[in-house]
């Protein structure tokens, strides 16, 4: 029942809100899939962005695998007039053998409702190295997104939800509220600021993709606190419902970023709270840590 009611405080507190500027993909992979930094706004024009990302661990809807997975990624998005992007994201697991670990390409449409209501809807396919780290989101290959943003003018609220499919498929829904903040006064000069946007957020949904990854790597789960999952006889599959919606995640993230016309430096702190957990993983609470480096072309 509490899940009820933090779920009805999310919606009336950030009600439906899309993305329809701001197009950015680093990953706390809370899905992280697409969309520059946090603090970012990327006007509706012609635009080429690149970026580069260090990342903490990797999380995927709000779980993470039994081993920590530090990451650096690179990331391009081509921004058209008419609301068209594409986009590229290239992932690092840092201490393994691949040069590359995994390659994500998309495309998407911008919506524009009203001055105060936009939206984003977005396909992405998931490319892994048959060599790479086994990171929690390996089972899934597709995703398709879509991203509705209210503008309150005291905060911003979104409701995004997104199906993936491949070895596993899911469902999401994602809850986010926000309040952007910038400085009036320059750092160096009158052309940069700081800026900051507190944002709350809420993941429910199935999470078919964990007993996937289960099933796929078990030698990941043979740590002395991680004991692999019972499977009834006959069964390749762990015997949990993760095919029920649910809640899966609360997390509240502070990012903090330098910004100059054309580029912006951001680091971000996360403190994430997985609920629900499903078969092996005993995911526990954990705070994230990124640093984004971004420049727009215009």
């Amino acid at each position: 029942m509490k899940y009820f009611f933090i779920l009805i405080f999310l919606i009336v507190c950030n009600t439906v809100s899309a993305a329809a500027v701001k197009v950015s993909f680093f990953a706390d992979t809370d899905k992280d899939v697409h969309v520059t930094a946090d603090t970012d706004t990327v006007f509706r024009k012609r635009s080429i962005s690149v970026g580069i990302n260090y990342g903490s661990d990797i999380q995927f809807f709000g779980r993470t695998g039994p081993i920590k997975y530090p990451f650096m990624s690179t990331d391009a998005i081509y921004n058209t007039k008419s609301g068209f992007f594409l986009y590229t994201a290239i992932y690092k697991v840092l201490g393994y053998n691949p040069l590359v670990d995994e390659v994500d390409l998309g495309a998407g449409y911008l919506l524009n409702y009203s001055k105060k209501f936009s939206g984003a809807i977005s396909y992405t396919r998931f490319i892994f190295n048959k060599d790479a780290a086994a990171v929690i989101k390996s089972a899934s290959a597709n995703n398709i997104d879509f991203k509705n943003t209210f503008d309150w003018k005291f905060a911003k609220s979104s409701i995004t939800g997104d199906y993936l499919f491949g070895d596993a498929n899911d469902y999401f829904i994602t809850l986010n509220t926000s309040k952007y903040i910038e400085t009036s006064w320059g750092i160096f000069d009158d052309k940069d600021y700081l800026s900051f946007n507190p944002t709350i957020s809420a993941i429910f949904g199935t999470q078919n993709f964990v007993a996937r990854y289960s099933v796929d790597n078990p030698d990941k789960l043979n740590l002395e606190e991680l004991p692999p999952p019972s499977f009834p006889q006959g069964q390749r599959i762990p015997n949990y419902d993760n095919g029920r919606f649910n809640a899966l995640n609360y997390s509240f993230k502070l990012p903090i970023a330098y910004n100059r016309p054309h580029y912006t430096f951001e680091a971000s702190l996360k403190y994430s709270i997985p609920v629900n957990v499903e078969g092996a993983l005993k995911n526990r609470h954990e705070v994230f840590f990124n640093l984004t480096f971004f420049y727009l072309f215009f």
